[in-house]
């Protein structure tokens, strides 16, 4: 996502239907505020969530939202699809303007999701170089032995794309259920991971990003907006 930062003359240029000139007169008559405060820099650089008001009426006045979604397996990360329902299906309609996915998890895979309409924000969270942890609870087919435990941490080369994974840590829960965290998200990379060992997923959930946990008590399908200190710490 680009950062959404715009010229203040620019925007008022092209917001009003005004030249230049007439954006000058307006700021050095004191009737333009940003955020409540009294703006006469043309070049004052704007952000997507200014708070930008002519004679005290609002030109824009964007707030930003970050929400915390359980996706159900059968739904898909898009913001439209002709075959299956996706995620912003799942909120009402007044609540999905100018909100994108922020990392995220195919059609069979549930779990935690987050959505916002925070460029800046999702792009700090999702880019590689941050290596935020990611984790999914996966059941398998097959029994789950100890020696793929090594694998995950060495990093496994995947031919295709010519790479080897980061390292990734595997703890064994069960015969058939593990938890896996991953600081990175190539191709259905879980599922090629134990692919090696000839055990497919049969289930895999998300619940983890970062520092934030899918509540236990939200179902499937449903969603909440987050507080502004899950915000920060994410």
């Amino acid at each position: 996502m680009s950062s959404k930062r715009t010229r203040l003359d620019r925007f008022l240029a092209k917001q009003l239907q005004v030249s230049r000139k007439q954006v000058r007169l307006i700021l050095l008559a004191n009737r333009l505020t940003v955020d409540d405060a009294l703006v006469r820099d043309m070049d004052y650089q704007l952000d997507e969530f200014h708070q930008v008001a002519l004679d005290g009426q609002l030109l824009r006045g964007d707030r930003p939202r970050y929400i915390m979604m359980h996706k159900p397996v059968g739904v898909v990360c898009a913001t439209k699809d002709d075959i299956h329902p996706t995620v912003l299906d799942l909120l009402p309609e007044e609540d999905r303007c100018g909100l994108h996915i922020v990392g995220r998890l195919d059609l069979n895979t549930s779990g935690l999701v987050l959505l916002t309409n925070d460029s800046r924000w999702s792009r700090e969270l999702m880019t590689p170089d941050r290596h935020v942890p990611k984790e999914y609870q996966v059941t398998l087919k097959n029994p789950l032995s100890r020696e793929y435990i090594p694998s995950f941490r060495d990093g496994m080369y995947f031919g295709y794309e010519d790479v080897t994974t980061l390292p990734a840590t595997l703890e064994i829960l069960g015969p058939h259920l593990a938890k896996v965290i991953l600081v990175e998200g190539k191709y259905h990379q879980i599922k090629r991971m134990f692919g090696r060992f000839r055990n497919p997923v049969v289930g895999l959930h998300r619940s983890r990003v970062g520092n934030l946990t899918l509540d236990i008590d939200l179902p499937p399908g449903q969603w909440r907006c987050l507080t502004e200190a899950e915000v920060v710490t994410l």
